[in-house]
């Protein structure tokens, strides 16, 4: 067995290609899922109805509290048995937008709660129902806030969806096992879709780091300034 083959990764480079495919679109598709269901599901926990609150409370602290790869076997193997099925891709869509829609959730809350009170009394001092002050105040500010917070859980689903196969779906660390079975270049393989993942990842971990220099910088420019007083005003004032 050759450390590294050459005529490996020229047979099955464009298979991993594909394999890397699958995992951005089903990256793309639960970050997309997650992050429109954290929305409403971190409202719901910022109600101050117990009624209301505490059941959502207990969905996410069962989902946070249990491993990731156990909600995938639930939703994959157990819910067969209740008659709910799924294919692969949508069991491992189901359990990871169920995943970081818990998680996600609590970043929009924090965001929600950042934002000043006043900004919900002034808009409401305006004749804005509820509703519009929510979504015209204050989820732009708060989301300003969690943004890069948001592209850091966007890196780590990229990374978690490898967790998908163990339930049989064909994205990039699944193929390349498959790969790496029926050729035995077990260095080559992997070697290449750890190379496949760092090309796909890394440009958008610039990205984020962007996104957090752009939003500290935002938040420096807002901050109010306090006006220093030049030397004599105090003395200008008393005389006056």
């Amino acid at each position: 067995m050759d450390l590294l083959n050459i005529d490996v990764v020229r047979t099955y480079g464009w298979v991993l290609v594909q394999g890397l495919g699958n995992t951005v679109l089903l990256t793309m598709i639960v970050i997309v899922l997650a992050g429109a269901l954290a929305i409403p599901l971190a409202l719901v926990r910022t109600s101050s109805s117990k009624i209301i609150r505490l059941p959502f409370e207990a969905f996410v602290e069962i989902i946070r509290g249990t491993p990731l790869i156990l909600q995938l076997f639930y939703v994959y193997y157990v819910l067969p048995s209740a008659g709910i099925q799924f294919e692969p891709f949508t069991a491992a869509v189901v359990a990871l937008t169920i995943n970081y829609t818990a998680y996600m959730s609590e970043v929009y809350r924090g965001g929600i709660k950042s934002v000043p009170l006043g900004q919900w009394n002034a808009a409401a001092a305006l004749g804005m129902t509820p509703a519009k002050v929510f979504i015209r105040v204050i989820l732009p500010q708060a989301f300003r806030i969690v943004t890069p917070t948001l592209g850091n859980y966007f890196i780590a689903l990229f990374k978690d969806t490898a967790l998908a196969s163990v339930v049989t779906v064909n994205e990039l660390l699944y193929t390349g096992n498959l790969v790496s079975s029926s050729s035995y270049q077990y260095f080559t393989v992997y070697t290449l879709t750890g190379i496949l993942y760092l090309i796909a990842g890394f440009p958008a971990a610039l990205f984020v780091r962007y996104l957090e220099k752009r939003a500290h910088s935002t938040t420096r420019r807002k901050r109010p300034n306090t006006p220093t007083p030049m030397a004599g005003t105090e003395t200008e004032g008393a005389t006056r």
